[in-house]
Protein backbone atom coordinates (compact mmCIF):
# COMPACT_ATOMS: atom_id res chain seq x y z
CA UNK A 1 0.00 0.00 0.00
CA UNK A 2 2.88 2.33 0.81
CA UNK A 3 4.31 1.80 -2.68
CA UNK A 4 0.97 2.68 -4.27
CA UNK A 5 0.74 5.94 -2.34
CA UNK A 6 4.37 6.64 -3.18
CA UNK A 7 3.55 6.08 -6.86
CA UNK A 8 0.64 8.51 -6.61
CA UNK A 9 2.77 11.02 -4.76
CA UNK A 10 5.68 10.90 -7.22
CA UNK A 11 3.75 10.35 -10.44
CA UNK A 12 0.34 11.69 -9.53
CA UNK A 13 -0.17 13.53 -12.81
CA UNK A 14 0.57 10.41 -14.86
CA UNK A 15 -1.66 8.26 -12.66
CA UNK A 16 -4.52 10.76 -12.91
CA UNK A 17 -4.13 11.12 -16.67
CA UNK A 18 -4.20 7.37 -17.31
CA UNK A 19 -6.98 6.70 -14.80
CA UNK A 20 -9.27 9.41 -16.18
CA UNK A 21 -8.50 8.44 -19.77
CA UNK A 22 -9.26 4.77 -19.15
CA UNK A 23 -12.49 5.47 -17.27
CA UNK A 24 -13.80 7.97 -19.82
CA UNK A 25 -12.90 5.48 -22.56
CA UNK A 26 -15.48 3.16 -21.03
CA UNK A 27 -13.67 0.93 -18.53
CA UNK A 28 -15.41 0.46 -15.14
CA UNK A 29 -12.43 1.85 -13.20
CA UNK A 30 -13.54 4.89 -11.15
CA UNK A 31 -11.14 7.84 -11.35
CA UNK A 32 -13.02 10.18 -9.02
CA UNK A 33 -11.45 8.64 -5.86
CA UNK A 34 -7.95 9.07 -7.33
CA UNK A 35 -8.72 12.71 -8.05
CA UNK A 36 -9.86 13.16 -4.45
CA UNK A 37 -6.67 11.52 -3.15
CA UNK A 38 -4.38 13.57 -5.38
CA UNK A 39 -6.29 16.67 -4.32
CA UNK A 40 -5.64 15.78 -0.68
CA UNK A 41 -1.92 15.26 -1.40
CA UNK A 42 -1.42 18.60 -3.13
CA UNK A 43 0.56 20.10 -0.25
CA UNK A 44 3.16 17.33 -0.40
CA UNK A 45 3.24 17.05 -4.19
CA UNK A 46 5.29 18.99 -6.68
CA UNK A 47 2.36 20.19 -8.77
CA UNK A 48 -0.39 22.76 -8.34
CA UNK A 49 -4.14 22.28 -8.28
CA UNK A 50 -4.43 23.98 -11.68
CA UNK A 51 -1.88 21.60 -13.20
CA UNK A 52 -3.74 18.61 -11.78
CA UNK A 53 -7.03 20.01 -13.08
CA UNK A 54 -5.55 20.60 -16.53
CA UNK A 55 -4.23 17.04 -16.77
CA UNK A 56 -7.58 15.56 -15.75
CA UNK A 57 -9.50 17.76 -18.21
CA UNK A 58 -7.08 16.90 -21.02
CA UNK A 59 -7.46 13.15 -20.42
CA UNK A 60 -11.25 13.40 -20.32
CA UNK A 61 -11.31 15.54 -23.46
CA UNK A 62 -9.16 13.08 -25.42
CA UNK A 63 -11.48 10.17 -24.56
CA UNK A 64 -14.66 12.18 -25.12
CA UNK A 65 -13.48 13.55 -28.46
CA UNK A 66 -12.67 10.02 -29.57
CA UNK A 67 -16.27 8.99 -28.78
CA UNK A 68 -17.54 12.11 -30.54
CA UNK A 69 -15.63 11.26 -33.73
CA UNK A 70 -16.88 7.67 -33.55
CA UNK A 71 -20.43 8.97 -33.27
CA UNK A 72 -19.98 11.22 -36.30
CA UNK A 73 -18.61 8.36 -38.38
CA UNK A 74 -20.78 5.44 -37.30
CA UNK A 75 -23.89 7.18 -35.96
CA UNK A 76 -26.42 5.15 -34.03
CA UNK A 77 -24.55 1.91 -34.72
CA UNK A 78 -21.87 3.17 -32.37
CA UNK A 79 -24.47 3.88 -29.69
CA UNK A 80 -25.79 0.32 -29.89
CA UNK A 81 -22.27 -1.14 -29.82
CA UNK A 82 -21.35 0.97 -26.80
CA UNK A 83 -24.44 -0.11 -24.89
CA UNK A 84 -23.77 -3.78 -25.64
CA UNK A 85 -20.32 -3.69 -24.03
CA UNK A 86 -21.43 -1.43 -21.19
CA UNK A 87 -22.32 -2.75 -17.74
CA UNK A 88 -25.14 -0.21 -17.61
CA UNK A 89 -28.69 -1.22 -18.61
CA UNK A 90 -29.48 -1.12 -22.33
CA UNK A 91 -32.05 1.63 -21.78
CA UNK A 92 -29.13 4.02 -21.21
CA UNK A 93 -29.21 5.09 -24.86
CA UNK A 94 -32.84 6.16 -24.69
CA UNK A 95 -32.38 7.95 -21.36
CA UNK A 96 -29.27 9.77 -22.56
CA UNK A 97 -30.92 10.66 -25.85
CA UNK A 98 -33.94 12.12 -24.04
CA UNK A 99 -31.70 14.32 -21.88
CA UNK A 100 -29.54 15.41 -24.81
CA UNK A 101 -32.48 16.19 -27.08
CA UNK A 102 -34.05 18.31 -24.35
CA UNK A 103 -30.96 20.27 -23.27
CA UNK A 104 -28.57 19.91 -26.21
CA UNK A 105 -24.78 20.43 -25.84
CA UNK A 106 -25.10 22.21 -22.43
CA UNK A 107 -26.08 18.82 -20.97
CA UNK A 108 -22.42 17.84 -21.40
CA UNK A 109 -21.60 20.14 -18.48
CA UNK A 110 -23.20 17.66 -16.07
CA UNK A 111 -22.71 14.47 -18.08
CA UNK A 112 -19.86 13.15 -15.94
CA UNK A 113 -21.91 13.43 -12.77
CA UNK A 114 -24.55 11.04 -14.19
CA UNK A 115 -23.53 7.33 -14.24
CA UNK A 116 -23.55 5.92 -17.77
CA UNK A 117 -24.17 9.29 -19.40
CA UNK A 118 -20.75 10.68 -20.35
CA UNK A 119 -19.53 8.27 -23.05
CA UNK A 120 -22.96 7.85 -24.60
CA UNK A 121 -23.55 11.60 -24.60
CA UNK A 122 -20.29 12.15 -26.49
CA UNK A 123 -21.21 9.52 -29.09
CA UNK A 124 -24.71 10.97 -29.37
CA UNK A 125 -23.31 14.47 -29.84
CA UNK A 126 -21.37 13.23 -32.84
CA UNK A 127 -24.25 11.13 -34.17
CA UNK A 128 -26.73 14.03 -34.23
CA UNK A 129 -24.27 16.44 -35.81
CA UNK A 130 -23.40 18.70 -32.89
CA UNK A 131 -20.86 21.25 -34.04
CA UNK A 132 -17.31 20.49 -32.94
CA UNK A 133 -16.88 23.92 -31.37
CA UNK A 134 -19.99 23.53 -29.22
CA UNK A 135 -19.05 20.01 -28.21
CA UNK A 136 -15.52 20.95 -27.18
CA UNK A 137 -16.66 24.04 -25.26
CA UNK A 138 -19.28 22.32 -23.13
CA UNK A 139 -17.27 19.13 -22.74
CA UNK A 140 -14.28 21.07 -21.38
CA UNK A 141 -16.57 22.91 -18.96
CA UNK A 142 -18.12 19.63 -17.84
CA UNK A 143 -14.74 17.93 -17.40
CA UNK A 144 -13.47 20.92 -15.40
CA UNK A 145 -16.50 20.94 -13.11
CA UNK A 146 -16.31 17.18 -12.54
CA UNK A 147 -12.58 16.88 -11.91
CA UNK A 148 -12.45 20.23 -10.11
CA UNK A 149 -15.10 19.12 -7.62
CA UNK A 150 -13.07 16.00 -6.78
CA UNK A 151 -9.84 17.94 -6.36
CA UNK A 152 -11.59 20.53 -4.22
CA UNK A 153 -13.16 17.86 -2.00
CA UNK A 154 -9.76 16.23 -1.57
CA UNK A 155 -8.12 19.49 -0.53
CA UNK A 156 -11.04 20.45 1.69
CA UNK A 157 -11.01 17.17 3.59
CA UNK A 158 -7.29 16.50 3.24
CA UNK A 159 -6.92 15.71 6.94
CA UNK A 160 -9.63 13.04 6.85
CA UNK A 161 -8.25 11.59 3.60
CA UNK A 162 -4.73 11.51 5.05
CA UNK A 163 -6.01 9.65 8.12
CA UNK A 164 -7.77 7.12 5.93
CA UNK A 165 -4.65 6.63 3.84
CA UNK A 166 -2.59 6.16 7.03
CA UNK A 167 -4.96 3.40 8.11
CA UNK A 168 -4.58 1.69 4.73
CA UNK A 169 -0.80 2.03 4.91
CA UNK A 170 -0.75 0.46 8.36
CA UNK A 171 -2.85 -2.41 7.04
CA UNK A 172 -0.23 -3.05 4.37
CA UNK A 173 -1.19 -5.89 2.03
CA UNK A 174 -4.59 -6.09 3.68
CA UNK A 175 -5.22 -2.47 2.66
CA UNK A 176 -4.43 -3.30 -0.96
CA UNK A 177 -6.75 -6.29 -0.76
CA UNK A 178 -9.52 -4.13 0.66
CA UNK A 179 -9.20 -1.67 -2.23
CA UNK A 180 -9.19 -4.57 -4.69
CA UNK A 181 -12.27 -6.10 -3.11
CA UNK A 182 -14.05 -2.73 -3.23
CA UNK A 183 -13.31 -2.43 -6.97
CA UNK A 184 -14.44 -5.99 -7.63
CA UNK A 185 -17.65 -5.42 -5.67
CA UNK A 186 -18.32 -2.28 -7.71
CA UNK A 187 -17.89 -4.17 -11.00
CA UNK A 188 -19.85 -7.18 -9.74
CA UNK A 189 -22.74 -4.94 -8.68
CA UNK A 190 -22.85 -3.37 -12.15
CA UNK A 191 -22.79 -6.83 -13.75
CA UNK A 192 -25.55 -8.11 -11.46
CA UNK A 193 -27.74 -5.09 -12.21
CA UNK A 194 -27.34 -5.70 -15.94
CA UNK A 195 -28.10 -9.41 -15.56
CA UNK A 196 -31.29 -8.66 -13.62
CA UNK A 197 -32.26 -6.06 -16.18
CA UNK A 198 -31.84 -8.50 -19.07
CA UNK A 199 -33.91 -11.08 -17.21
CA UNK A 200 -36.75 -8.58 -16.97
CA UNK A 201 -36.75 -8.27 -20.76
CA UNK A 202 -37.50 -11.95 -21.39
CA UNK A 203 -40.83 -12.23 -23.21
CA UNK A 204 -42.29 -13.35 -26.53
CA UNK A 205 -41.31 -11.23 -29.53
CA UNK A 206 -42.64 -10.80 -33.06
CA UNK A 207 -40.25 -10.83 -36.02
CA UNK A 208 -40.25 -8.18 -38.74
CA UNK A 209 -41.33 -10.84 -41.24
CA UNK A 210 -44.34 -11.73 -39.10
CA UNK A 211 -45.30 -8.07 -38.73
CA UNK A 212 -45.00 -7.49 -42.48
CA UNK A 213 -47.18 -10.56 -43.12
CA UNK A 214 -49.81 -9.20 -40.72
CA UNK A 215 -49.92 -5.88 -42.55
CA UNK A 216 -50.08 -7.49 -45.99
CA UNK A 217 -52.87 -9.82 -44.95
CA UNK A 218 -55.02 -6.92 -43.84
CA UNK A 219 -54.29 -7.17 -40.14
CA UNK A 220 -54.43 -4.00 -38.09
CA UNK A 221 -52.15 -4.32 -35.10
CA UNK A 222 -51.45 -1.16 -33.13
CA UNK A 223 -47.79 -0.35 -33.78
CA UNK A 224 -46.18 1.80 -31.10
CA UNK A 225 -42.88 3.62 -31.60
CA UNK A 226 -41.27 4.37 -28.23
CA UNK A 227 -38.12 6.01 -29.59
CA UNK A 228 -37.26 9.65 -29.04
CA UNK A 229 -38.58 12.32 -31.45
CA UNK A 230 -35.03 12.68 -32.75
CA UNK A 231 -34.94 9.06 -33.87
CA UNK A 232 -38.52 9.05 -35.16
CA UNK A 233 -37.79 12.03 -37.38
CA UNK A 234 -35.44 9.80 -39.37
CA UNK A 235 -38.29 7.46 -40.27
CA UNK A 236 -40.64 4.97 -38.66
CA UNK A 237 -42.70 1.92 -39.57
CA UNK A 238 -45.77 2.93 -41.62
CA UNK A 239 -48.80 3.43 -39.42
CA UNK A 240 -46.81 3.53 -36.18
CA UNK A 241 -48.00 5.88 -33.47
CA UNK A 242 -45.66 7.85 -31.24
CA UNK A 243 -46.90 7.51 -27.70
CA UNK A 244 -45.60 6.95 -24.22
CA UNK A 245 -47.32 4.61 -21.82
CA UNK A 246 -48.89 7.53 -19.98
CA UNK A 247 -50.35 8.90 -23.22
CA UNK A 248 -51.89 5.69 -24.51
CA UNK A 249 -55.65 5.75 -24.14
CA UNK A 250 -57.07 3.05 -26.41
CA UNK A 251 -60.19 0.97 -26.08
CA UNK A 252 -58.80 -2.34 -24.88
CA UNK A 253 -61.72 -4.27 -26.35
CA UNK A 254 -60.99 -2.89 -29.83
CA UNK A 255 -57.27 -3.71 -29.80
CA UNK A 256 -56.36 -7.16 -31.08
CA UNK A 257 -52.62 -6.83 -30.73
CA UNK A 258 -50.02 -4.20 -29.91
CA UNK A 259 -46.52 -4.28 -31.42
CA UNK A 260 -43.93 -2.08 -29.70
CA UNK A 261 -40.55 -1.28 -31.15
CA UNK A 262 -37.43 0.77 -30.36
CA UNK A 263 -33.85 0.93 -31.59
CA UNK A 264 -31.93 -0.12 -28.49
CA UNK A 265 -29.95 -3.31 -27.76
CA UNK A 266 -32.05 -6.29 -26.65
CA UNK A 267 -35.21 -4.30 -27.52
CA UNK A 268 -34.94 -2.94 -23.98
CA UNK A 269 -37.30 0.03 -24.16
CA UNK A 270 -39.85 -1.89 -26.24
CA UNK A 271 -39.90 -4.77 -23.78
CA UNK A 272 -40.30 -2.45 -20.80
CA UNK A 273 -43.20 -0.57 -22.43
CA UNK A 274 -44.79 -3.87 -23.54
CA UNK A 275 -44.84 -5.16 -19.98
CA UNK A 276 -46.27 -1.88 -18.73
CA UNK A 277 -49.03 -2.08 -21.33
CA UNK A 278 -49.85 -5.63 -20.29
CA UNK A 279 -50.09 -4.44 -16.70
CA UNK A 280 -52.57 -1.79 -17.90
CA UNK A 281 -54.81 -4.55 -19.22
CA UNK A 282 -53.90 -4.84 -22.89
CA UNK A 283 -54.02 -8.45 -23.99
CA UNK A 284 -51.49 -9.45 -26.62
CA UNK A 285 -48.50 -7.12 -26.56
CA UNK A 286 -45.16 -8.04 -28.11
CA UNK A 287 -41.90 -6.20 -28.77
CA UNK A 288 -40.57 -6.22 -32.32
CA UNK A 289 -37.40 -8.33 -32.40
CA UNK A 290 -34.51 -6.18 -33.58
CA UNK A 291 -36.66 -3.04 -33.65
CA UNK A 292 -36.51 -0.50 -36.44
CA UNK A 293 -32.99 -1.63 -37.39
CA UNK A 294 -34.21 -5.13 -38.23
CA UNK A 295 -37.15 -3.65 -40.15
CA UNK A 296 -34.88 -1.49 -42.31
CA UNK A 297 -32.33 -4.30 -42.76
CA UNK A 298 -35.12 -6.51 -44.14
CA UNK A 299 -35.77 -3.92 -46.83
CA UNK A 300 -39.20 -2.81 -45.63
CA UNK A 301 -40.37 0.77 -46.11
CA UNK A 302 -40.33 3.50 -43.50
CA UNK A 303 -42.29 6.73 -43.50
CA UNK A 304 -41.14 10.19 -42.49
CA UNK A 305 -43.54 12.60 -40.81
CA UNK A 306 -42.41 16.01 -42.03
CA UNK A 307 -44.64 17.65 -39.43
CA UNK A 308 -42.73 15.96 -36.63
CA UNK A 309 -39.21 16.61 -37.77
CA UNK A 310 -36.56 17.33 -35.14
CA UNK A 311 -33.43 19.30 -35.95
CA UNK A 312 -30.57 16.94 -36.52
CA UNK A 313 -27.88 19.37 -35.47
CA UNK A 314 -27.23 21.71 -32.59
CA UNK A 315 -25.51 25.04 -32.68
Amino acid sequence: MQSILQLIGEHGLVVVFLNVLIEQAGAPIPSYPILVITGALLDSSGYSAFTLLGVAVLAALIADYGWYLAGRRYGRRMLSALCRISLSPDSCVKQTESIYVRWGPPSLMVAKFIPGFASIASVLAGAVGTRKRSFLLFDVIGAALWSGSAIYLGSLFSTAVDELLDVLVNLGLLGVLLLGVALLLFIANKWWQRKRFLKLLCMERVTVEELQAMLQSGGHPIIVDVRSPLSQAQGRIPGAISLTVGDIAMNKEQVDEVIVYCDCPNDASAAIVSKQLMQKGYGRVRPLAGGIDAWVAAGYLVEVDTNNMVADSFA
